[in-house]
Formats: C-alpha cells, structure tokens, sequence
C-alpha cells in the first residue's frame, strides 16, 4: 500500500506537489469514488484515475550505482548541484533508496518501485548496510561496546548490528573500520562515531546485504537482476 499521491507522481504525470493539490480539488477517484483526503493509501489493485485519465501501473526499474563523492542523494536539488538521479539514464521517475552524504561513496539502490524501497529501509526486516570508515583516533574496545549495544543520538538510539577494526595505522593515528547498521537516519554513521568520540575523515557504504559496486567505477551503474530482487525479498522474509 502505497500514498495516493505518491501514486501519482510516480506514474510520472506530474510531481507529488502538483498530485496532491489534485487530490484536494476533487480530480482523482479510485475504483470510481472521489478522493480528497491527502495521505490515502491504495494497492496496485485500485483503479486510480486522474480528471477521468486512467493512470497505467509504471514497469519498475532496480539499479545498483556506485555513488561518487561530490553528489547529491536527492533527486532535484536547489542549489542545482549534480544529483545521482542525473547519473542514471532512464525516462522513469526513479528515486534513491535511502540517503548517502554529499562526501560518502559506494552502493546507492535506486527505484520507481516503492515497495521494494520500504522493504529494504525499513529497520525490522535487518537488511544489512555495511560501511568502511576511516576515523580519527585509535577505536577502543569500549567505543565497540557502546557502538554495539546502542547509543542516543538526536534524542534517538542507534544501535550497529556489527563493529569491526579492520586496520590501524599507528602512525598517523587513524582506524579503519567496518561498521552494520539496519536503519539509514540522517548522518547516522558518523553521527554514532562522533558520539563515542571519533571523527568520520572518509566513508564508504560497501555493501547492502549480498549488493556490492564489483566491476563498477565510480559513477558507474547497473540494473539489479531479478535473481537478485527475490533473493533481497527472501532475506527480508526470514525476518
């Protein structure tokens, strides 16, 4: 079940500002009946029509990007600064799955599918994201603990599923570890570092649960198999 409005927009007729504001007129009817409630859910088994326009389910698109440093997760941006949505080649109203940094890099899921999409954000279902990180300072076994075992952050606890020293370099006194989180909250990793007393110099998300960015540079992209969007949706499944 999916919003009315974000419905709409997704089968590409106008944005969800614009879908909305129809809503409330009194232009959209779904299986016959006027709908003017903004927030109204409705199946891939309603029919939705649109000033009497019949909208057309849209075939969904799955890409896996290796996100650059430099670009925006977002797909328009006010300050006209390059999104990842201008990466992708495709006429579909796709979207990111989820947020990476302006600096962060790595595995971004894209799609038009917003099923798919809550599936793989939504923290029960555990999927994996897992991020290299160069910090500042040596970790301390404690730092690990507190990680692990949740901690406050904007009012919120944020817990790592997994925290591993992958490297230490003495000498310039950085760690670089590699760190599992189920959620995806607004700079939630390096957020969960600087709380323990850490500063995140470098990030990379290097995998969402088996998805990694072998054989893809930087900017590179490609389409996920249906191989594996049922094997993520069975991973899902089992939790």
């Amino acid at each position: 079940m999916e919003r009315l409005q974000k419905v709409i927009a997704n089968s590409g007729i106008c944005s969800r500002r614009k879908a909305e504001e129809l809503i409330l007129a009194g232009k959209v009817t779904v299986n016959g009946q006027v709908v003017t409630t903004l927030g109204t859910k409705v199946s891939d088994k309603d029919i939705v029509e649109v000033d009497g326009i019949k909208l057309m389910s849209e075939e969904k698109e799955y890409y896996l990007l290796n996100k650059p440093r430099g670009i925006v997760t977002t797909t328009s941006d006010d300050k006209n600064r390059k999104t990842v949505i201008d990466l992708i080649a495709t006429k579909k109203r796709i979207y990111p799955i989820g947020r990476l940094d302006y600096d962060t890099t790595g595995v971004l899921l894209l799609t038009n599918d917003g099923e798919f999409a809550n599936m793989i954000m939504h923290p029960k279902n555990e999927i994996d994201k897992v991020y290299m990180a160069k910090v500042e300072g040596i970790l301390t076994g404690e730092a690990i603990y507190q990680l692990e075992h949740g901690i406050i952050v904007d009012n919120i606890k944020m817990v790592a599923s997994k925290v591993k020293i992958k490297k230490v370099d003495s000498k310039t006194n950085h760690s670089f570890v590699e760190i599992t989180i189920h959620e995806g909250k607004n700079h939630q990793v390096k957020k969960m570092f600087e709380a323990v007393g850490y500063h995140v110099e470098k990030l990379k998300r290097e995998k969402i649960a088996f998805l990694t960015t072998k054989g893809l540079n930087s900017g590179e992209y490609r389409k996920l198999s249906n191989k594996e969007i049922s094997k993520l949706y069975v991973l899902a499944s089992k939790k």
